[in-house]
């Protein structure tokens, strides 16, 4: 009998950092453990009422198909929401996706040929890595420094990772997992490179409202001059604390972007229907939400920031964006030691699930110190959360 196997492609798929140690954290409940869930971006927050009450107060006969390119209503919201923070995106150029997961996909595919290559500030988001290696295109990492805040380093070191193979450049503004939010003149440079190198910025700014210290962000999409290069993503997970009703965008003033976008809709029929039907009523928010929304998650940074300055050596800049930070620890191998919390660990009955922060990079051999810890839950449950940490430190390093 021929024996069969498995394309490259799957052989050589990376393991979510965020993910692969599930396994180890359902055992650890299993055993009778708590798991403080840090490792994930799940916000702890009640999804909002009037979301709820769009699909309970007048539920749909039939959970139909939407179009592809998703409802109307929703699109229409999405526009007003859009313009009300000066973003000049029409309804009939979004297309709901399911999740920010799949726009990306919709984005980089329409933007590139498999052997294609795309820059990413690293420390990055690990899913821009499987996706990217799911299509076949190269992630070209331009590594940043928690010395600087994780901000963008100088136009040359852009430049220096250039190809003729080079297609775009894909930032996320405040930054995952870092938290950096990018000043004014970091987007103008990502700008101007994409202008003179003839190359499409993805703007994922999923996080736009989570801004502290009085940091305010900037879009891509500011820059009127340049949207026809701009491809923004967006998602309801995280400023409507909705992760899985999987409602996600993607927008875009360009044509040709738009057509190839539509077409890879089109393929995957629809977005979920229930979920847009949420997220309509919710795109009208008044500004105060959004306010409530940052003070909430800076009290919560705060509280991680306090514990973390506590810990011996620990090294950790503080975020000024999303609800992510990344923490160098005082161990050679992070990845061990995130597993060994969830295996062999236990402080009262407790244990801290973070992600181990080598999968955030793109550079062969970074972040082998360094963890992300998402700032998800209320503050007294992060203090908490912080000091199981602490103490699996201390174990782990007098084993």
């Amino acid at each position: 009998m021929k024996p069969v196997r498995v394309s490259k492609r799957g052989e050589t798929s990376p393991a979510s950092p965020i993910r692969k140690l599930v396994p180890l954290a359902v055992a650890a409940e299993e055993a009778g453990r708590k798991v403080h869930k840090l490792n994930i971006g799940q916000p702890d927050l009640s999804t909002p009422g009037p979301m709820w009450d769009a699909i309970l107060k007048e539920p749909p006969r039939v959970i139909a198909y939407s179009p592809s390119d998703g409802i109307p209503e929703l699109r229409r919201s999405m526009a007003g929401y859009y313009e009300r923070n000066e973003i000049p995106i029409r309804a009939d150029q979004i297309i709901i996706t399911t999740g920010a997961s799949e726009a990306l996909c919709f984005a980089v595919g329409s933007i590139t040929d498999p052997g294609d290559e795309i820059l990413i500030a690293d420390p990055l988001y690990a899913n821009y890595i499987g996706f990217s290696h799911l299509l076949g295109v190269k992630v070209v990492p331009v590594p940043t420094r928690p010395e600087d805040g994780y901000h963008l380093p100088p136009r040359e070191v852009w430049e220096s990772k250039l190809s003729s193979k080079t297609r775009g450049i894909v930032v996320c503004n405040p930054g995952n997992p870092t938290g950096t939010v990018y000043r004014p003149d970091e987007v103008e440079m990502i700008l101007d490179i994409a202008k003179d190198w003839g190359l499409f910025v993805l703007a994922d700014e999923v996080y736009r409202e989570f801004c502290f210290d009085g940091e305010t962000h900037r879009s891509f999409m500011h820059y009127p001059e340049s949207t026809d290069r701009i491809i923004l993503v967006d998602s309801i997970s995280k400023r409507f604390s909705a992760c899985g009703a999987r409602i996600g965008s993607v927008a875009t003033t360009n044509a040709d972007v738009y057509k190839a976008c539509l077409h890879f809709a089109q393929a995957r029929l629809s977005p979920p229907t229930l979920g847009q039907l949420m997220a309509v009523d919710a795109f009208g928010f008044e500004d105060a939400y959004y306010k409530d929304l940052a003070a909430e998650y800076q009290v919560r940074r705060d509280a991680v920031m306090d514990e973390l300055s506590r810990m011996e050596g620990v090294l950790c800049e503080v975020p000024k964006g999303a609800f992510y930070a990344m923490a160098k620890l005082p161990v050679e191998d992070a990845d061990d030691f995130a597993s060994w919390l969830l295996t062999d660990f236990e402080f009262e009955g407790e244990t801290t699930f973070v992600a181990p922060g080598n999968g955030f990079y793109a550079t062969p051999g970074a972040g082998r110190q360094e963890v992300r810890i998402a700032y998800v839950c209320e503050a007294d449950v992060m203090r908490r959360a912080m000091k199981v940490l602490g103490e699996g430190l201390r174990a782990y390093q007098a084993r």
